[in-house]
């Protein structure tokens, strides 16, 4: 399709490995990354010049998973965040001032199903604490491939965290709205999301906020469900339910995209134009964000 990345196509073919994929992408284009093992899942770091680092503001990590479901193309879910984030780099490379951007490709996010210790951003948040990494700005990036409304993961669950965990959560999720007020893309939302990689970061004291994207009318329907019925909120979280037909009705109140992950829907033709040019602004403005160190 003529408005998706060069070399989309290739990134979603069944047998793309997709970790080499990332590194060839960025190499040619002048970007340096390397493979980060950790408990038996492939992360790729990239490597930005020392000079694009100021000491005396926070970094940001900015994080979107590479792998997929079995069975699925994967292009919204999380191809599209995947491309936006490479093509991001090379304008961060090519930036004469410093950005404080510490970016990585994500392996083992889809084994989150399983618990959140199974998740490899779980065992890279791990790795993070004990290097005594706490203070970044996490942001994880999922699913921006369809639609024009940026959504940022409200998570309720913090009202119980202890005080000062919640007080930078609250922090980063101020700033993070702050900064969607400020890209001029127009139109944004805070709603409950299915947890990404900001999952395993939070379980590992670690505060991380999740954006995706939602079409217009998706989003609108999803809030006007969520206010109907009080238990979609912790099914999207958690999927708890009484029985299976109660899990269908809510399944049924969620959007239309997050009903196409998994499957072999979630493809090229399911994808929206804007939706990279939105994610782009996003990102741009994220650069330029400088929050002082502390």
């Amino acid at each position: 399709m003529s408005f998706l990345p060069e070399h989309f196509s290739e990134y979603l073919a069944p047998d793309c490995n997709r970790c080499a994929f990332i590194q060839s992408y960025l190499a040619v284009r002048g970007v340096s990354s390397v493979v980060l093992p950790v408990d038996g899942k492939n992360h790729v770091y990239v490597k930005f010049p020392s000079s694009h680092y100021n000491p005396q503001f926070k970094i940001k990590t900015v994080i979107a998973h590479y792998d997929r479901a079995d069975g699925s193309p994967g292009a919204n879910d999380n191809s599209a965040a995947d491309f936006c984030l490479m093509d991001w780099a090379v304008r961060l490379q090519q930036r004469a001032d410093f950005h404080n951007v510490r970016l990585l490709f994500t392996d083992g996010e889809e084994l989150g199903e399983n618990g959140v210790a199974e998740q490899g951003a779980f065992s890279l948040a791990s790795l993070f604490k004990r290097l005594g990494i706490t203070n970044d700005d996490v942001y994880v990036f999922d699913c921006v491939g369809r639609g024009t409304i940026p959504v940022v993961g409200k998570t309720t669950e913090m009202l119980k965290a202890p005080f000062l965990f919640r007080k930078k959560f609250f922090s980063l999720e101020e700033r993070t709205e702050e900064l969607l007020r400020k890209t001029g893309t127009g139109r944004w939302l805070t709603l409950p999301l299915p947890y990404s990689d900001n999952a395993g970061f939070i379980a590992c004291g670690i505060p991380a906020v999740a954006i995706t994207m939602l079409p217009e009318d998706e989003a609108d329907r999803y809030l006007a469900a969520l206010i109907k019925e009080k238990t979609l909120e912790r099914f999207v979280r958690n999927h708890e339910v009484s029985d299976k037909k109660d899990a269908d009705r809510l399944r049924g109140m969620t959007p239309q995209t997050w009903r196409l992950f998994h499957t072999p829907y979630d493809n090229e033709q399911s994808l929206t134009p804007k939706s990279f040019a939105v994610t782009a602004k996003i990102l741009d403005a994220l650069a330029d964000e400088k929050t002082v160190s502390y």
